[in-house]
């Protein structure tokens, strides 16, 4: 049992897979194989050969290994570089350059992981995500022009207990018109009424 653990621990470091999530499925191309042309297809790639022209895989993982070289224009939703490229990358998330690993050309990403040792010439675009893109548009203050400060008209009733007219309701600057008529009406009472704001 142990024997059989250490070698699966051996074929792992061996083909020195990405730290990126699990890949079910993967193609791959081998040390010896040399492909001129387009390489494309729906499902993750591990090139360790060859490959001069294009690389499509715009929803899945291409992986460069170690001892390869890519002289072509990568598209991919994830990319791991662990040996030579030679070309453009647009990456939808995730670009990994690993150490020792060499890439020339125009970078656009989402996100990106160097390590140190990776060597980089060239241009490198950071998108934001859609998620953070949309989270920064609803974060934004919505400035709206302030509307003028409406004052309810109300209407208060006093009875009529003297033969004199009241006088009639003189609302002061600061007070609703509520308070100015209670004030009025209790005058001379020691109920203090504040304006409210």
């Amino acid at each position: 049992m142990a024997e059989n653990l250490s070698n699966a621990m051996r074929r792992s470091n061996a083909w020195d897979a990405p730290a990126l999530g699990p890949v079910t499925e993967q193609a791959t191309i081998g040390a010896s194989i040399v492909i001129k042309g387009e390489v494309s297809g729906t499902e993750a790639v591990f090139i360790d050969g060859t490959v001069e022209g294009s690389i499509h895989f715009p929803e899945h993982r291409v992986t460069v290994g170690r001892r390869s070289t890519v002289k072509a224009n990568i598209k991919a939703r994830d990319v791991v570089v662990m040996g030579t490229v030679k070309g453009n990358i647009q990456c939808g998330d995730l670009l990994d350059v690993r150490a020792e690993s060499t890439i020339q050309g125009e970078i656009v990403t989402r996100r990106m992981r160097i390590d140190d040792g990776a060597i980089l010439k060239g241009s490198v675009e950071i998108q934001r995500t859609e998620k953070v893109a949309k989270e920064r548009e609803e974060a934004k203050p919505v400035t709206a022009k302030p509307e003028p400060a409406r004052v309810p008209s109300v209407a208060v009733a006093v009875p009529d207990t003297t033969s004199e007219k009241p006088e009639p309701l003189k609302a002061e600057p600061q007070k609703s018109t509520l308070a100015a008529a209670v004030a009025h009406r209790f005058g001379s009472s020691s109920v203090l009424f504040k304006p409210g704001r």
